[in-house]
């Protein structure tokens, strides 16, 4: 399993799941609490032929498998149903945008290798969004984990997540921004630039505390210990963990840095 910078929650859908302004609010509440089984069963109901209401419960169900390695029969059933309601070039740049994150939540946590449907699907997820676009951040983004941890590309990668930054600020994209802004922290660290990755974990950190995005604490906080001296990088460590055992051992991979296994 990759380790805590590598796999990260890469949460997303595009506008209607980005952020606790797009997410209906009792959404928000479920999913960012873990929650996301209950979350997409609150977009079950006579709403979820609607194309866009299934790619959100899709992308809920996604980004449960990339947190607990669990629940990929259901996400795949229900990115097919998105796949499928898809009508405009948008909708389907999105349901792109999604088949791409499923693959690589298989392949990064090492169920299955998909890494050429990855870069395909968000290919064509390119050829659909166009730049400037606000989904585009979010698929920018996406694009920017497969340079980082599956062609091992930092140059590529730090160009993506600028651009997919760029883009998430432009928007008022707070949750995107702090994926973002971890992400070249952690390109900033791998390169010894230790000010500038303190400065980005931080703010990641920063975002995600005003958010109340409780399940992205845990990494964001183990992040920032790295970068840290004692006493701190301790107390962070054990904040991470206590946070870690509250949300019922969640993200399934931060056991092994956190010693959890």
């Amino acid at each position: 399993m990759a380790e805590t910078g590598e796999v990260d929650e890469a949460g997303g859908g595009g506008p209607t799941v980005t952020g606790p302004y797009d997410d209906p609010p009792a959404v928000w509440r479920l999913r960012s609490r873990g929650c996301w089984t209950e979350a997409a069963g609150l977009l079950a109901g006579g709403g979820a032929a609607h194309p866009d209401t299934a790619l959100r419960r899709a992308a809920l169900l996604i980004e449960r498998c990339l947190f607990t390695a669990d629940g990929w029969a259901e996400a795949e059933d229900a990115l097919r149903t998105a796949e499928a309601l898809a009508r405009t070039d948008g909708e389907r740049g999105r349901a792109a945008c999604e088949r791409g994150h499923l693959a690589y939540a298989s392949t990064v946590l090492g169920v299955r290798d998909r890494a050429d449907e990855a870069r395909s699907a968000l290919g064509r997820g390119a050829a659909l969004i166009p730049p400037g676009a606000r989904d585009r951040a979010l698929l920018d983004f996406r694009r920017g984990l497969i340079a980082e941890n599956l062609a091992g590309d930092p140059a590529g990668a730090r160009l993506a997540y600028r651009r997919a930054h760029a883009g998430a600020t432009a928007y008022g994209d707070r949750l995107l921004c702090s994926f973002t802004r971890r992400h070249l922290a952690g390109l900033a660290l791998r390169a010894g630039e230790l000010a500038e990755a303190r400065l980005g974990f931080t703010e990641s950190l920063r975002l995600r505390e005003e958010l109340g995005y409780l399940i992205g604490m845990p990494p964001s906080l183990l992040s920032l210990a790295e970068v840290e001296q004692d006493p701190e990088a301790t107390r962070l460590r054990a904040e991470a963990t206590r946070l870690f055992r509250l949300l019922g051992g969640l993200p399934v991979w931060l056991s092994r840095p956190l010693g959890e296994e």
